[in-house]
């Protein structure tokens, strides 16, 4: 009888010793718990983060075509430098567009297309004017008129997005019509001369340079 006292003694003792351990271990797997679920909550919010941009779409609203490479880089004949001037200021400042300017000078251009609000002027490079025989173009850097009319049919009274040249026909300062196709980043005017460096911006006009000089029709 007392041995069997003893051992219901012991197992009591037994489970007293054993229940703060039980408890414990329960505690230390509730902390596990809390403690891997801001864990999980950090992979989740890294996964989030991840799947969203950091950054919105970019814009195609920027000059384009192989001729662009050759503006330069910085100052007043760059890019954002053109885009504080006036256009014929602004094609002053490009070297590319040196004969132009001269033109523009000879038929007493300068302030009108200045002064103009919200066109659009085709280019031409020095290359396009070199196209022409020297002596057909002193001859109509000579003729005041016909300048005029050659270099305001350069001209729209509207500033053309690239999307609306691709299958366009707009009246110039001339008076007379000149159209447009392609797409992309591949423009052609009146069927000849060919978009090298487009939607360039100054402070009242988009620019498109051209190979080729454009004639009234």
């Amino acid at each position: 009888m007392n041995s069997m006292k003893i051992r219901r003694t012991a197992i009591a003792v037994a489970a007293a010793v054993a229940l703060p351990f039980s408890l414990a271990a329960c505690s230390d797997s509730g902390d596990d718990t809390k403690a891997a679920a801001p864990t999980a909550a950090a992979g989740d919010e890294a996964r989030t983060e991840a799947s969203t941009p950091s950054e919105g779409p970019m814009t195609d609203d920027q000059p384009f075509g192989p001729a662009c490479a050759g503006v330069p880089k910085e100052g007043a004949g760059s890019f954002d430098g053109m885009a504080k001037d006036p256009v014929a200021t602004a094609a002053s400042n490009n070297p590319a567009l040196s004969t132009l300017v001269t033109a523009v000078k000879q038929a007493g251009l300068v302030d009108t297309l200045n002064n103009a609000e919200n066109i659009t002027v085709f280019a031409p490079t020095n290359d396009a004017f070199a196209k022409i025989p020297k002596a057909d173009l002193d001859k109509v850097l000579a003729d005041k008129d016909m300048l005029t009319k050659i270099l305001t049919y350069h001209v729209v009274g509207q500033k053309l997005a690239p999307k609306q040249l691709e299958n366009g026909s707009f009246e110039t300062l001339q008076k007379g019509m000149i159209t447009t196709n392609g797409s992309g980043e591949n423009y052609t005017v009146d069927d000849t001369s060919k978009v090298v460096c487009g939607n360039v911006k100054t402070a009242n006009a988009n620019v498109y340079i051209v190979d080729t000089v454009l004639m009234p029709k």
